[in-house]
């Protein structure tokens, strides 16, 4: 006997074809598409049935359009990318303990090749963000924004894109734990000023290209982080949620 045949929506073959044509190379970064007529009559569909695989690829970031003109091939941004992915971690019923240990290994890894790659404007960024999250813990204000920005900055200097892929959903759903663990009774003082100090060690071992000091400290930071939650009995094996990063502000 045949089986089923699964028909696709025609839609969808537009939005693959094109897609197919910019993952080949053959369209590229700022490349214009032909507008929705043209590609009607080169698919021989309608516009409607063009337009909504178009929407599908504006989606996805790999396309984009700017006032006034046609669509144009995107190269999507990391954190374009991330909340889908974020989105299909929660969806697994992913564990703080799983994201914790993923951060173990990516962290201190981005900071290695960032002590080793950083430069003199690169680390004053690291720097300015330091200067910032001081301001803010002393003015009694969160550092979990200014957190987050630090471990991103961090990563960019580190100039590896497949690391920067890979950290930024677990970053979306494991930063904005910050926010839980800094209102914890017990954890409200100590927290951020552990924070801020071992942001002080990984600046400094980043500055003085120092690679072995520099993902020490990363790794004793993102220890500390667990530590944090084991002293307050947070459950670690507790499915985490969709956060967002308004959360710490």
């Amino acid at each position: 006997m045949f089986e089923r045949l699964e028909v696709v929506p025609a839609y969808k073959t537009v939005c693959e074809a094109i897609e197919r044509e910019i993952m080949s190379g053959r369209l590229g970064p700022g490349d214009q598409l032909p507008t929705e007529t043209e590609l009607a009559e080169q698919f021989g569909l309608t516009r409607h049935t063009v337009r909504e695989g178009l929407r599908i690829l504006e989606q996805g970031g790999l396309v984009g359009r700017e006032a006034g003109r046609r669509l144009f091939v995107k190269q999507p941004h990391y954190a374009e990318l991330a909340p889908r992915a974020s989105r299909a971690l929660v969806m697994q019923r992913v564990t703080f303990i799983e994201l914790w240990e993923v951060s173990m290994s990516l962290e201190p890894s981005a900071a290695a090749r960032a002590a080793g790659t950083a430069t003199p404007a690169q680390i004053k960024q690291l720097e300015d963000n330091l200067r910032e999250t001081e301001a803010a813990l002393e003015a009694g204000r969160s550092v979990v924004q200014l957190d987050v920005a630090f471990h991103t900055l961090v990563a960019e200097i580190a100039g590896n894109k497949a690391l920067l892929l890979a950290r930024e959903p677990v970053s979306q759903l494991f930063y904005p734990a910050l926010s839980k663990l800094f209102a914890h009774p017990q954890n409200r003082e100590k927290g951020p000023r552990r924070l801020v100090e071992a942001h002080r060690h990984i600046i400094a071992a980043i500055k003085a290209h120092d690679v072995g000091e520099a993902e020490t400290w990363m790794r004793r930071h993102i220890a500390d982080f667990r530590r944090g939650y084991d002293s307050c009995a947070f459950d670690l094996n507790e499915p985490v949620e969709q956060g967002t990063l308004d959360e710490g502000r």
